[in-house]
């Protein structure tokens, strides 16, 4: 079976955004590269964040977001993003009423029946679950197997948390994967067990 991966861009002091969702500085390594990352001729990496992300992008078969993410980037017109076959949405609301039923994207109530509904469509391909709140629910339900951060050389000061509402202590394993690129730090650590 797939990993679940807990991932996100991240400041130095640990958020993903301001309170108002933007992300301010921290997808600048994003555009900043003379490498293009995918085919939409706007995300451009140094050659070291390229080597990191596209294979683990190309692993990737479903994203379990939120609904607040879901509703903020107006479920991404009925595409997932970066290449994904399906989105698991965790709500407690029905989907939009205008919503496409054929769109691969799936509302479940609770995280254990996102990473389940997930684990399914996967098929053995990584799951990725978005950080913040959701992703926090899913860390601290001990389904997350592994945790990948972007950070970006900025400190925001206030805002969305990565880990979202978590706090209790959990231990991960010394960073398996630290790569410089330009204007980001990309790790990677084991949940440890």
């Amino acid at each position: 079976m797939g990993n679940v991966v807990m991932n996100a861009s991240v400041s130095v002091d640990g958020f993903i955004a301001a309170e108002n969702d933007d992300p301010g500085p921290l997808f600048e390594w994003l555009v900043s590269g003379d490498v293009p990352l995918d085919d939409s001729g706007v995300l451009n990496v140094s050659q070291a964040s390229y080597d990191h992300i596209r294979p683990y992008w190309d692993q990737i078969a479903v994203t379990i977001a939120g609904r607040h993410v879901f509703d903020i980037t107006d479920g991404w017109d009925g595409t997932p993003p970066s290449g994904v076959d399906h989105v698991v949405v965790v709500t407690h609301r029905p989907a939009p009423e205008d919503w496409d039923p054929n769109a691969p994207f799936h509302f479940v109530d609770g995280v254990e029946a996102a990473v389940a509904k997930a684990k399914e469509l996967a098929g053995g391909r990584t799951v990725e679950v978005a950080a913040g709140d959701v992703g926090g629910q899913v860390f601290a339900a001990g389904l997350v197997d592994e945790v990948r951060m972007d950070v970006a050389p900025v400190v925001l000061g206030s805002g969305k948390r990565y880990f979202g509402s978590v706090d209790a202590q959990h231990l991960l394993e010394d960073p398996d994967v630290v790569v410089q690129g330009d204007r980001v730090l990309h790790l990677r650590y084991q949940v440890r067990r």
